[in-house]
């Protein structure tokens, strides 16, 4: 009993905030806060646009990382629950408009927020209930064939909702402007200097939406690892007959992971259409799914950090480099930018494939899964952990014997 009673304390010590690391959260804030009104100030718009749709991406991992970080449910058909968000939340909000009014234009969005979250949710649910007995690679296939599914009945226009290939919002439709978007442009002007004039801009405004959303979706994500139904994903993760020996419902498990999942995927989603101002099948393919499943592989599955570093890695540096190329910042010729954009997801596989081979759990892996793919270190940990419970032991015999 001791030496359980010595790991929960360990546990709960280790998830208070040192000096240190209060001072590393403050630079970070400052980080993200400074450096995209920096760029907007210095005219480098698409910097902020890339960091933008990075936030995007941070999201979509997270949400993406409860399926296969902790649940241990490979899931290549996620980007559904994305255009799920997105289209619901574009179609309500049109509904919306007709209904109430241009006045209510500014508030659109925020009210569509928990429509696409639930419709994404509604559709996690869909895809989790028939595929409650599959795993592995049956899973993947399946969930594969989902996404393909959602797709192509978004590009056919099922219903005459989607108008099909042109996307939404349709010839002479409109997504109208976020509240507050119109304000900060209009005063939130300044400049230092002659090189430094910033304005507002919607980029800059979406950026941060992006940012407050990521850590709403941070603080819910930590919740759940730390809640019973993320020990019931952990348990299912590591041996799902084992985890229903002992009273798990691996049926609400896998539908709850499936449908938090979701949600997030949903969010995501509106928040992309908004952004964008528009929305296509395009925007959903595949390789989309792929992507974010390859964030979550990189960064780290169950790590949130992880999730943040493999957004940056996979998502924000070929579109910097593509950026950079693009816009004459690189001293190339349109040829070689041409080049480098067509070939910076090549450099892209090739780190991914040499990541595999030599840090299979990612560039920074949760405690539970860098333990995993390394039992020494589990070994001499567990070692270590018995050598102090003996020493704690000892302690309480000798203070007994006095």
């Amino acid at each position: 009993m001791g030496g359980s009673k010595m790991d929960i304390r360990t546990k709960v010590s280790s998830r208070k905030a040192t000096t240190k690391q209060k001072i590393i959260y403050a630079l970070i804030a400052l980080f993200v806060v400074l450096v995209p009104v920096i760029f907007q100030g210095i005219g480098q718009l698409f910097l902020v646009r890339i960091m933008g749709v990075v936030g995007l991406y941070v999201m979509l991992a997270l949400g993406l990382n409860i399926v296969v970080g902790f649940a241990g449910l490979l899931d290549l058909g996620y980007i559904a629950f994305y255009a799920m968000g997105a289209y619901v939340g574009v179609i309500v909000g049109d509904i919306m408009l007709k209904a109430f009014g241009a006045s209510f234009g500014p508030w659109v969005y925020f009210a569509s927020l928990p429509v696409a979250a639930l419709a994404a949710a509604a559709t996690g649910i869909a895809l989790g209930t028939p595929v409650l007995r599959l795993r592995g690679d049956y899973l993947a296939i399946v969930t594969l064939g989902f996404g393909e599914i959602v797709r192509i009945l978004i590009t056919n226009d099922v219903f005459g909702l989607t108008n099909g290939p042109a996307g939404l919002p349709r010839s002479g439709q409109n997504i109208p402007e976020p509240f507050g978007l119109l304000w900060l442009r209009e005063h939130a002007v300044f400049s230092i200097g002659d090189n430094f004039n910033f304005q507002f801009s919607n980029n800059l405004y979406w950026y941060f939406i992006a940012v407050l959303l990521c850590l709403l979706t941070i603080f819910i994500v930590r919740r759940l690892d730390d809640s019973r139904l993320g020990r019931s994903w952990t348990a299912m993760r590591e041996d799902e007959v084992a985890a229903a020996s002992v009273g798990i419902n691996i049926t609400t498990a896998k539908l709850w992971a499936f449908s938090l999942g979701a949600v997030w995927g949903g969010v995501a989603g509106l928040t992309f259409a908004n952004f964008q101002q528009f929305v296509s099948p395009e925007s959903f393919t595949f390789m989309e799914s792929v992507f974010v499943v390859c964030i979550v592989v990189l960064g780290g599955m169950g790590s949130i950090p992880g999730a943040i570093i493999g957004a940056i890695a996979i998502q924000g540096i070929p579109e910097l480099i593509r950026g950079l190329a693009q816009s004459g910042i690189l001293p190339l010729d349109p040829g070689q930018a041409s080049l480098m954009s067509n070939y910076r997801y090549l450099v892209f596989g090739l780190v991914m494939v040499i990541m595999m081979a030599v840090r299979p759990q990612g560039i920074w892996p949760s405690a539970r899964r860098a333990m995993e793919l390394h039992p020494d270190d589990e070994k001499i940990q567990n070692e270590e952990s018995q050598s102090l419970w003996e020493a704690e032991h000892k302690t309480e015999t000798a203070d007994h014997d006095l």
